[in-house]
């Protein structure tokens, strides 16, 4: 049976802000980053706990979402998350001190975690079945829109306003966000019986935690040279391995089992995994490469990065439409085809790679990511019964999150190990044995000229280890298809 909600196009537009809300301040501190080392006298290892914090602090927390929502009621858990996450937003922008701004940030991740995955469920739950579609599609460009705009919004705001305005701006979003729930969703009761296994929170709380630390500082602590990261390997896999023993032997644990016995539910998870590699992982490849390898300046780089936005805004529509008309099996592997193949051309990218072929590139991109969200995050919910919804949400919500962090980690990672690599075998002939490959280019460029041969090189072996990351996050998808293919669809009767 439907709620009966008033205002639901109000309720479409609350959830999209709560949701814009989440993912925008998931990359616009990015590049506010410098600028706020120097206000906060911060080294670049401190300050990058800005990040940190907020990333590790709402993975611990998005598990929580699912049981509070259940619990509490969607709308005094959506009012409350989003009214804290906008009085964080404040707090960190009258920061004054590297301390502060690190607990305000982890405030705001604790606040946020709820907003992306009970925001969709609130929706699901005011429209019919065969509206579904167009709904998670209008919710989704929060969710996809918001990591594209975000580090090009940070840049703005930053230069011409000052960093504590990328925490301001958040203010009149969440305000509008806040009174929208309060207005378009109903009061609940929740379940006041629902009990809360304070154990198997902790435990899957403090492996979500270390395991995340690990992918957040592994590239800067040289991965498992360092003692650190080993120590957090290691006590992600035995919190986790114990969370798994508790909730399979206690009455009522903190992970309802029954949700991965849904098939539909058990695959989608898969695939959000795939789609949180390809969110995040080629947002941050791509700026690099074309600013420092290319020479495109921050908003030429912008504007190229924005191709991908402009086209998702326009596929997330269509793909909202053709769910219900459309096998969604189809419209996955179609969005994985597309996403393939757009990696694929960025695999292709060279130095002197044209602009319009780097704009094409994030075209296909963005047509290729709403074909995959929008049906997956309907058939994920379809079969399960309605108390189950928020758990589904918040676990969904956690696997693409923790897809983006091992996408990232991963390629940045490959980056760097193959940038290395490549350097060495570009420099093999480089040597006083082999003066014919290297003296004219040192002769006609003159002094300074040995630098620049080495600098060039740099450029190419670097140009390279992107295209091998490229390749390798195209491949990804290609492998996601059989999951696509595997959900069942529910015939109507």
């Amino acid at each position: 049976m439907v709620t009966s909600t008033p205002g639901r196009g109000l309720l479409v537009i609350s959830s999209m802000l709560a949701s814009l809300l989440y993912t925008v301040d998931t990359t616009i501190a990015n590049i506010a980053l410098p600028h706020m080392q120097g206000s906060l006298q911060a080294t670049q290892d401190q300050i990058a706990w800005v990040l940190t914090s907020y990333i590790v602090v709402s993975a611990i927390a998005t598990p929580l979402a699912g049981f509070m929502g259940a619990r509490y009621g969607l709308r005094r858990i959506l009012a409350v998350s989003t009214a804290g996450f906008t009085l964080a937003s404040v707090v960190c922008g009258l920061a004054t001190s590297l301390e502060q701004i690190v607990v305000f940030r982890a405030l705001q991740g604790a606040m946020g975690a709820a907003l992306v995955p009970l925001s969709q469920v609130a929706l699901l739950n005011a429209y019919p079945r065969e509206m579904h579609g167009r709904a998670t599609a209008l919710w989704g460009m929060g969710v996809i829109i918001g990591p594209i705009v975000g580090p090009a919004l940070g840049g703005y705001i930053t230069e011409y306003f000052g960093w504590r305005w990328v925490f301001f701006v958040n203010i009149p979003v969440g305000t509008f966000a806040l009174l929208g729930i309060l207005a378009s969703l109903p009061r609940e009761t929740g379940d006041p019986a629902r009990h809360f296994d304070g154990l198997g929170f902790a435990l899957l709380a403090l492996a979500i935690g270390t395991l995340q630390l690990m992918l957040d500082r592994g590239h800067g602590r040289d991965w498992f040279e360092s003692p650190e990261i080993v120590a957090e390997a290691l006590l992600g896999v035995v919190f986790l391995y114990m969370f798994v023993v508790h909730s399979r032997t206690t009455r009522q644990p903190f992970f309802d089992i029954r949700l991965l016995s849904d098939r539909n539910l058990a695959i989608s998870v898969g695939m959000m995994f795939f789609v949180g590699i390809a969110i995040l992982a080629p947002m941050v490849l791509l700026p690099p490469f074309l600013q420092q390898l290319q020479g495109y300046p921050v908003l030429d780089a912008g504007w190229l990065m924005a191709a991908r936005g402009v086209s998702g805004l326009a596929a997330m529509a269509v793909a909202g439409r053709l769910v219900g008309r459309v096998d969604p099996r189809m419209l996955m592997a179609t969005g994985l085809v597309i996403m393939g193949v757009s990696l694929f051309m960025m695999g292709g990218f060279n130095l002197d790679t044209p602009w319009q072929s780097v704009a094409l590139a994030n075209l296909l991109m963005g047509l290729g990511m709403p074909p995959i969200f929008v049906p997956m995050s309907v058939v994920a919910y379809e079969t399960l019964p309605r108390e189950l919804r928020a758990e589904a949400g918040a676990l969904l919500t956690l696997v693409r999150n923790i897809g983006s962090s091992i996408g990232v980690s991963a390629t940045v990672a490959v980056l760097a190990r193959y940038s290395q690599m490549n350097q060495s075998y570009l420099v093999e002939h480089l040597t006083v044995f082999d003066t014919a490959r290297w003296e004219p280019a040192v002769r006609a460029v003159g002094e300074g000229a040995p630098a620049l041969l080495m600098r060039e090189v740099e450029r190419q072996a670097a140009a390279i280890a992107y295209a091998n990351d490229f390749h390798i996050m195209a491949l990804a998808m290609f492998a996601a298809i059989p999951l696509a293919l595997m959900i069942r669809v529910k015939r109507a009767n």
